[in-house]
């Protein structure tokens, strides 16, 4: 009977202590589930992120190739500016040179106007020989000033020219600078994002390996845990034949006793009884 008592004792506290590993195992698989999710989240951001960062660099390098390609076109258009402005000072020097050497002050138009004038004078009116002489001077003088004047003239609109040809480059170049500080603002954004994301990246990487690492730790946890488990519900499945055992032999001595109770009544010729007769069918199978 006290050995009987123990194993009901020892199987109570067996009992305690499968609940409170269940228990344990199950709040042991939560927590192992719980960082594999969360590792599974971080590896989603980070991919994410990776992408990004790829796009990130591909828009800023397509950027810098356009402000390299308009600084270059930019500078082209700065040296034709500086070339013009040589040619301007030239033409001025020539302009300044051809005052010096001539005294011409009238427009060609009016030199001209007037060529015309005294030649048709020259076809259509009747004049003496001397006349006529000092006519055909004047002409000859006139048509040298209308050289001069149209040389100095050439100059001036050629210079004229070329002032706004500079001012359509300047426009020009002004376009582009605009367009390289807005490429270039673009640019610098595309690249502090990829920092950014790049940071993100190695913090998101951190947090990974550590919840891969608690991850790892409870599914250790879990593993002897269960093991643990396993061999508590071991125990208490040979307490459990243990107790069948003394519960059989119990059962049988019960039985050899009442079979020997019933062999001494009919050895002293007493009447059986249908239990008796029973018990006694029983004991011989």
């Amino acid at each position: 009977m006290q050995e009987k008592n123990e194993l009901f004792s020892r199987l109570d506290k067996i009992k305690k202590e499968v609940t409170s590993l269940r228990d344990g195992l199950n709040e042991l698989d939560q927590q192992k589930e719980s960082w594999f999710q969360k590792k599974e989240e971080y590896g989603k951001k980070i991919k994410y992120l990776i992408n990004q960062v790829r796009e990130k660099r591909n828009q800023r390098d397509s950027l810098t190739k356009n402000v390299k390609e308009d600084k270059e076109k930019r500078n082209s258009i700065n040296k034709k500016i500086k070339d013009t402005i040589s040619e301007i000072k030239k033409l001025n020097e020539e302009n300044s040179s051809l005052i010096k050497k001539r005294s011409v002050n009238i427009p060609p138009s009016k030199i001209k106007a007037e060529i015309d004038r005294l030649e048709v004078k020259l076809e259509t009116e009747a004049m003496s020989f001397e006349k006529e002489q000092g006519i055909v001077k004047d002409i000859k003088l006139l048509k040298k000033k209308f050289d001069e004047a149209k040389v100095l003239n050439d100059v001036s609109e050629k210079n004229y020219n070329l002032s706004r040809e500079i001012g359509n480059f300047k426009k020009e170049s002004e376009a582009f600078h605009q367009t390289i500080q807005k490429t270039a603002k673009e640019s610098q954004s595309a690249h502090e994002g990829l920092i950014a994301n790049s940071k993100e990246i190695d913090g998101l990487r951190l947090k990974e390996r550590e919840a891969f690492s608690k991850f790892f730790e409870f599914k250790k946890k879990f593993a002897e845990a269960n093991n643990a488990l396993k061999g508590k519900l071991k125990d208490f499945s040979d307490i459990n034949s243990e107790m069948d055992k003394i519960k059989h032999e119990k059962e049988e001595k019960i039985i050899r006793d009442k079979e020997e109770f019933i062999q001494e009544k009919i050895r002293k010729g007493q009447k059986l009884t249908n239990e008796d007769l029973l018990i006694f069918q029983t004991a011989g199978k």
